[in-house]
């Protein structure tokens, strides 16, 4: 099912019903899954994995250098896992030799424009909206939501389950199951509709918020909310994760906004 007017390398690992429209140029060592479909003008660089039943729109370019000047020619990947849509212009650069690998998880929608940088680890279940950017060494959570022509800032984390809004600056680090929202951005809430959909009932949905509540709502500098949060709160799964989160953070993560805020119901 490849047109004649794609190029496609012999070194490369192509499954036998993977179809290819016409102006597409496919480099070596690329490897691609059975069921997916590369779209027209598409160009997929040496070192690129893409799982199966993935879908890559018109002009998309996968597995390019990264750009960084610290690089040098380094054999580096990167690796789609399966069921991933990627739409028009989106481009991924390979890993350097810091994690070696650009990594997009299974089941992730990335929506036209998006550039996903060098070294960038990307969960399962992920939505990027039009024209995020995201800079090198990032790493996203399952099913993180990242809103429209928002822009990631290098070395930041994203918790699971968290929402940035649209247009947000993103150089902090967004804890796991919140709503990262306004300018500076910052918490707007636990993410309840999208844990919701997600299938979390609600009294896993009431202790998350009354984990950040101690953490930025009560007064308390970080340590003495985690502190607290560990003395006096249920161990959970999602406890634990929060608070690992947090106590891990490289960047440090994002505050309440400032004085006025209103706390959420």
């Amino acid at each position: 099912m490849t047109h004649p007017f794609t190029y496609i390398d012999p070194n490369s690992k192509i499954a036998p019903n993977v179809k290819i429209d016409p102006f597409t140029v496919i480099h070596g060592e690329v490897e691609i899954g059975d069921g997916t479909w590369i779209g027209s003008n598409v160009t997929i660089m040496h070192g690129t994995k893409i799982g199966k039943n993935c879908r890559v729109f018109p002009g998309a370019v996968l597995g390019g250098d990264p750009q960084d000047i610290k690089f040098n020619g380094e054999k580096t990947t990167v690796e789609i896992g399966d069921n991933t849509t990627i739409r028009e212009f989106v481009t991924i650069n390979r890993g350097t030799n810091d994690r070696w690998v650009t990594k997009v998880g299974s089941n992730c929608l990335i929506m036209a424009y998006s550039h996903i940088a060098h070294d960038c680890i990307i969960g399962n279940h992920c939505i990027l909206s039009n024209s995020v950017q995201i800079a090198g060494h990032v790493t996203l959570g399952d099913y993180a939501w990242i809103a429209g022509v928002s822009a990631v800032h290098q070395f930041v984390s994203i918790g699971q389950h968290a929402y940035i809004a649209g247009g947000s600056l993103v150089s902090k680090d967004v804890p796991p199951y919140i709503k990262a929202v306004r300018n500076p951005l910052s918490y707007g809430g636990v993410n309840s509709v999208g844990l919701k959909r997600r299938g979390f009932d609600l009294e896993k949905i009431n202790h998350i918020l009354d984990i950040y509540r101690y953490i930025f709502n009560k007064g308390m500098n970080t340590t003495q909310a985690l502190e607290f949060i560990e003395e006096e709160l249920p161990a959970t799964d999602e406890r634990d994760e929060i608070v690992t989160f947090i106590r891990e953070s490289g960047r440090g993560i994002i505050k309440r906004f400032g004085k006025g805020a209103i706390e959420e119901d």
